[in-house]
């Protein structure tokens, strides 16, 4: 007999709180067991902040955020591939957008966040600057399609916000207690 315990086993809140055992309930099958891990790198415009979750059946749902360089134009160019057939869906709030890809992988999600880091001064700024964080899953899922998408999209979001605070961004920002909700294609 397989004991399937390994995801309920998982803290409730991990990664610095950025990701809770419920939604990696959600995206990953059942498994022996599962294990997590984070990390945080740099400081002011070179901060990167991660974290994973992996399975004895070789799944894993990851995230990071980093400050970097980046329009919102720039962010979104990235994900847009024209020899591709992933359907990008976007949400926003204020300033802050999100996307998934609809497809049938459908395995990245990303946040977009303006920041301007302690190290860059306001007037002197040529390039925008942004939070920009990334959920993922490798193996296999337990959904697929915009529930999968949403799930990533709201880890990607939990990131971001850390990495804002973590990285001293310029001025005072209120975060939605979530993002908005994709429409079913």
């Amino acid at each position: 007999m397989f004991l399937n315990k390994g995801l309920y086993l998982l803290p409730d809140k991990m990664c610095e709180g950025t990701l809770q055992r419920d939604m990696v309930k959600q995206v990953l099958p059942n498994a022996r067991s599962a294990d997590s891990g984070s990390y945080s790198q740099g400081a002011g415009s070179d901060l990167s902040f991660g974290c994973h979750v992996s399975t004895t059946n070789h799944s894993w749902l990851s995230g990071k955020a980093r400050v970097q360089p980046a329009s919102p134009k720039e962010w979104l160019e990235y994900y847009r591939n024209p020899g591709d057939q992933n359907r990008i869906v976007r949400v926003s709030v204020g300033k802050i957008e999100a996307l998934t890809q609809i497809d049938s992988s459908g395995d990245t999600a990303s946040v977009y966040m303006p920041c301007t880091p302690p190290s860059v001064p306001e007037y002197n700024a040529s390039e925008s600057y942004a939070v920009v964080g990334e959920a993922w899953i490798k193996g296999p899922a337990r959904v697929k399609g915009v529930p999968l998408g949403q799930t990533l999209t709201d880890f990607a979001y939990q990131l971001t916000q850390h990495a804002y605070k973590l990285a001293e961004c310029k001025g005072a920002r209120d975060f939605p207690e979530e993002l908005p909700r994709y429409a079913a294609p």
